[in-house]
């Protein structure tokens, strides 16, 4: 038992580093709950470009999840089961999003579904489609950044499923569809709920790729980061109450799935 108690004792090292990473990533958090004007709180959120910010920025977060979990497990099975030439180019595309600068993103797709675009003159000149300064701009944006976090929680998920239980399952006459709605999605439900979270909160506070392709449109595409934005310009006060809107609602959901998300 004391060699077991010593190999769990932290080294006092680990401990201060650990220190420091939690107070640089709290200490901002304390820094809005002091800033906060509470005694205007409740108006600012009551006002009208703020509710529609926030109402806004929740229709694109969820809609961007959902769009990252139903384009996202095909392509994190194909990762994590198939074997073929070019898999690891893949994901390394997959992944690019997530160090790509945010408006190099935005660039990208006004480059692919802009009015001038690749796709987007297409869409244009036989549909008489725009998609740039629309809500869907804003939703493709949240999704083209968010999609790699769904995506590698899924083949993650996917890769530490016993494949034997799907055998099995085959095995006594089940049918692909079967195994799949029977064993493997619930196996894979908590994977599933960490990838949804980890998509919309990643959605939810977009900011570069949106402004960049979307635009910064009042009731069309201002999410509540570009309103935190544009608060900042002319009134702090308000910018520091939405911006603890913003983490409230992030930690809200991480918190509200800690039995699935943070095991």
């Amino acid at each position: 038992m004391g060699s077991s108690l010593r190999r769990c004792r932290t080294p006092l090292g680990f401990g201060l580093l650990a220190a420091a990473g939690i107070l640089v990533i709290g200490l901002p958090i304390v820094g809005l709950v002091a800033r906060t004007p509470w005694g205007r709180f409740v108006p600012i959120l009551a006002d009208g470009t703020a509710r529609e910010a926030l109402r806004l920025s929740l229709v694109v977060a969820t809609s961007a999840g959902v769009l990252s979990l139903v384009a996202g497990f095909p392509l994190a099975w194909v990762l994590a089961r198939a074997s073929w030439p070019g898999a690891s180019l893949v994901r390394a595309l997959v992944v690019l999003p997530l160090v790509m600068p945010p408006v190099v993103a935005g660039v990208g797709l006004l480059a692919a579904f802009g009015r001038r675009g690749v796709v987007g003159s297409w869409l244009y000149e036989a549909f008489g489609v725009q998609l740039t300064f629309t809500t869907g701009a804003a939703v493709l944006a949240a999704w083209f950044v968010s999609f790699p976090l769904a995506v590698l929680a899924l083949e993650a998920g996917l890769r530490g499923i016993d494949e034997r239980l799907e055998g099995a399952a085959a095995a006594m006459g089940a049918s692909r569809g079967y195994v799949l709605r029977r064993v493997t999605v619930p196996l894979l439900r908590s994977q599933i709920a960490a990838a949804f979270v980890l998509a919309w909160a990643r959605a939810l506070g977009e900011f570069g790729a949106t402004i960049t392709f979307a635009g910064n449109l009042q009731g069309r595409t201002q999410t509540l980061p570009l309103a935190v934005f544009e608060r900042l310009q002319t009134d702090q006060d308000a910018a520091v109450a939405l911006s603890l809107v913003l983490i409230g609602l992030a930690l809200g959901v991480i918190l509200a799935l800690r039995g699935r998300f943070l095991r």
